[in-house]
């Protein structure tokens, strides 16, 4: 007896994976999502899924399209993602330079931006506080789910300086040899170049505990010193401000049509990171609620990650990097300046509680909504 279709909004890390060989329906290809519905909460997936009791052989599992990979393993977060394995993605586990002509790209062809040319990769293995035999059973790739879990508790936030996701992919990948999990487009897509089990090169010390991700955006600067704001950033006939890409860049990449971009709030952003007094282009409103979906959804796929930033004493935001034995013992969700005293990223643009509070309200009724159907 065939069962009704669902259709409530998938939640992040719904437990009834539509990618699994033993899960109790399928998603049909022509499942759509209402994406960007204007403000994070309410964003949400509407699917429709129907009992196949007896899959035959050869017949394919469709996705919704907002799947991220854990230890092999996918789970909803509720925006849309683009895999390394999908058309379109950016693939960090390939050792060609993707953006070089394809007779050029070898890894160890001479360029002179190629600044790391001693190995082809880009990652590496979670190793910090591995047993011998843990790390024998993990070094071909064999992470299960629980054990992972148990390593990770950091989500670091960066922006690229890049503008968009192809640029940074670019600059990472073929450039300086590097690799973050996730990329953040201006549109709001998330792109995941490596499964979570993974040790992407991203944030140093906290590199075997952390999942990182690069958010579009030019960045912070020192005000009254230079910047390129006035290239990416131009004020409309209306005094609104909007993104713009640089003719030299084409489209940028951006998957969304005739997409135009936003910084969530009109005027720079100016505060004090590090000591330094800086001042930033805030994310777009599309770029927020993709976060916090992804936010909510590595919090519950990962316990280790608690759905918070770090504060004082006093519950204020901490600016500058984290003493090294609070840095230690921090679970939760930090920017990349909190890790290394050189950097600045998030910047001071940052709006940390629309992020933390969001993602939080989203596990909320994920859970009630979990209770209230028994799942």
């Amino acid at each position: 007896m065939r069962r009704r279709p669902r259709a409530f909004p998938r939640l992040p890390n719904d437990p009834m994976n539509c990618e699994s060989p033993n899960a109790t329906f399928l998603i049909p290809i022509s499942c759509r999502a209402l994406f960007f519905a204007g403000a994070v909460l309410a964003t949400a997936f509407v699917t429709g899924c129907r009992t196949t009791p007896t899959p035959r052989p050869g017949d394919p599992l469709a996705r919704c399209g907002d799947e991220i990979v854990v230890a092999g393993r996918f789970f909803h977060c509720g925006t849309p993602v683009v895999l390394w394995m999908d058309p379109g993605g950016y693939d960090a586990y390939r050792v060609e330079r993707r953006f070089a002509p394809l007779d050029e790209a070898d890894w160890s062809s001479p360029t002179p931006e190629r600044k790391y040319p001693e190995t082809p990769n880009r990652y590496g293995m979670r190793r910090e506080g591995l047993t011998e035999d843990e790390l024998e059973r993990f070094r071909g790739g064999g992470w299960d789910l629980e054990s992972l879990q148990e390593k990770v508790d950091q989500f670091v936030l960066h922006y690229d300086v890049a503008g968009t996701s192809e640029r940074c992919f670019k600059i990472l990948h073929d450039g300086r040899g590097l690799s973050v999990h996730f990329l953040l487009d201006l549109d709001g897509t998330i792109y995941q170049t490596l499964d979570l089990k993974e040790r992407a090169w991203h944030a140093t010390s906290s590199n075997d505990r952390s999942i990182g991700i690069e958010i579009a955006n030019m960045g912070a600067y020192r005000i009254g010193g230079q910047n390129p704001f006035a290239e990416w950033y131009r004020v409309d006939t209306n005094g609104q401000t909007r993104i713009t890409v640089p003719e030299r860049y084409g489209d940028g990449g951006i998957r969304t049509p005739d997409f135009i971009g936003r910084p969530a709030r009109n005027e720079p952003v100016r505060g004090v990171i590090q000591g330094m007094e800086l001042e930033q282009y805030e994310f777009t409103l599309e770029q927020y609620a993709a976060l916090t979906r992804l936010t909510a959804a590595l919090c519950r796929v990962f316990p280790g990650i608690q759905c918070r930033y770090p504060t004082d004493a006093n519950g204020r935001l901490i600016p500058h990097k984290l003493p090294d034995e609070e840095l230690r013992h921090y679970q939760g969700v930090l920017g990349h300046y909190h890790i290394q005293a050189d950097k600045v990223d998030p910047g001071p643009a940052m709006d940390w509680d629309r992020v933390i509070d969001g993602a939080r309200a989203l596990m909320t009724r994920s859970s009630a909504l979990r209770a209230g159907r028994g799942w």
